[in-house]
């Protein structure tokens, strides 16, 4: 194990010095071919992603393990395309974005620079392998990524598809790096290798994130849960918010920006709280309600403090009646994950004092919060999502993979 580790770290971080030195069309051109092999091997892939559900099946993982296990074609469709955009996309590495000429003439530069060796240690979902490889290698980061047991065959053949890519572009160097041992020492031995890794981005659950957060040694990017909330205002177009609302709970249940509190102001609740029911009724949505809900509609069930706080990953949501948009916003302050919090109003003043005073990484007027994702941010896709405030907020593109260095020009000064 120990000498594994050792011969993959150390080719790692003498790879990133290599990738530093690629030029943007090279980077672009490996990028294309990448996204080509994906589609021309969707056939590999498949019938190694069976090899992991069967295993889920036979474990009898949870629905929403197995959603974000599986793999179809429209699926790798999106990988592909994922790594289209994101070879579309502005480098941002060697990027002036300061600069200043000294009263000595010195002439002083700020420049994007790659971060270096990155770790992504993730639970059961194969594409963030293709996405995150994509958008490591874009910013001229190695990735070492360490996936989950569940997911071992579909990872280690997305690894295999990509890597023959890289050879094809004649890039004779690997950029990335597929873990292949699966125990938790392997994590464990990773995170304390600071003279190697420059950051951690743990993609999963509130415990895995947890774990890594404390056992490692190198700086951690990082959202533990995503406890997003949509608040329906007085002033709502009610049949644009129920359409929302739905799409929010039920497009995919299972993801961290999927609504899991609807907070509805009390001018309008007895009105749009059956129209909300009916809708999620159709999709067999759980409800977990106040009791000023429960008085609109009894059958309700009651909720739990521990409900405001619970990311559910399927179709639960709980729901509050809240006098009015400081309600609502203290509510969410209260209680919300910083990850992602919409607000459905006509109301300008109302639509600016959510935006403004909800301290959450992404703030939304009048859309569903599962658009809190990179690729439909525009950045290609994203190699996870911070609730932090230091270096990066919200999804994470190529810019967030980047930090900076200091370039000073002169001809000769001297100080005195």
């Amino acid at each position: 194990m120990k000498n594994y580790l050792e011969k993959l770290l150390k080719q790692a971080k003498a790879a990133s010095f290599k990738l530093a030195g690629l030029t943007t069309a090279q980077k672009n051109r490996a990028l294309k071919n990448m996204a080509k092999a994906l589609l021309a091997n969707r056939k590999f892939i498949l019938n190694q992603n069976k090899k992991d559900l069967v295993r889920a099946s036979a474990d009898k993982e949870k629905s929403q393990f197995i959603d974000r296990l599986s793999l179809n074609n429209k699926r790798i469709k999106e990988m592909s395309d994922s790594l289209l955009a994101v070879a579309a996309l502005q480098d941002p590495v060697g990027r002036v974005f300061y600069q200043n000429v000294r009263p000595n003439r010195i002439k002083i530069q700020k420049i994007r620079v790659p971060v270096g060796v990155v770790l992504i240690v993730y639970e059961a979902r194969p594409n963030v392998t293709s996405d995150c490889i994509g958008l490591l290698f874009k910013s001229s980061n190695v990735g070492i990524l360490r996936g989950s047991k569940g997911a071992f065959y579909s990872n280690q053949a997305i690894a295999k598809v990509l890597n023959r890519a890289i050879e094809s572009s004649r890039i004779d160097f690997k950029p990335f790096f597929v873990v292949s041992k699966l125990d938790h020492k392997t994590v464990d031995l990773l995170l304390k290798q600071d003279a190697y890794i420059d950051m951690v981005i743990p993609r999963g659950g509130e415990s895995l994130i947890r774990q890594v957060a404390k056992t490692s040694t190198i700086p951690v990017i990082k959202h533990y849960k995503g406890v997003c909330h949509i608040f329906v205002d007085a002033s709502a177009d009610q049949p644009k918010a129920l359409k929302i609302c739905l799409n929010a709970k039920v497009q995919r249940p299972s993801v961290c920006n999927a609504v899991e509190t609807i907070l509805v102001d009390e001018a309008i609740a007895s009105e749009f709280i059956p129209l909300l029911k009916k809708e999620l009724d159709r999709f067999k949505v759980e409800i977990r309600a106040d009791q000023r809900s429960r008085k609109i509609i009894s059958s309700l069930k009651k909720a739990k403090e521990a409900d405001w706080s619970s990311e559910y990953l399927g179709l639960i949501v709980s729901l509050k009646v809240v006098k009015n948009i400081s309600q609502a916003i203290e509510h969410v302050n209260k209680y919300g994950s910083r990850h992602t919090d919409s607000i459905i109003t006509r109301d300008k003043a109302n639509a600016e004092k959510f935006l403004k005073q909800v301290d959450s990484a992404c703030c939304f007027l009048n859309i569903s919060t599962r658009f809190s994702d990179g690729y439909q941010f525009g950045l290609g896709a994203e190699i996870g999502i911070s609730t932090d405030k230091l270096h990066a907020r919200g999804p994470m593109g190529l810019e967030e993979l980047t930090t900076y260095k200091w370039i000073a020009r002169g001809n000769g000064q001297i100080r005195k």
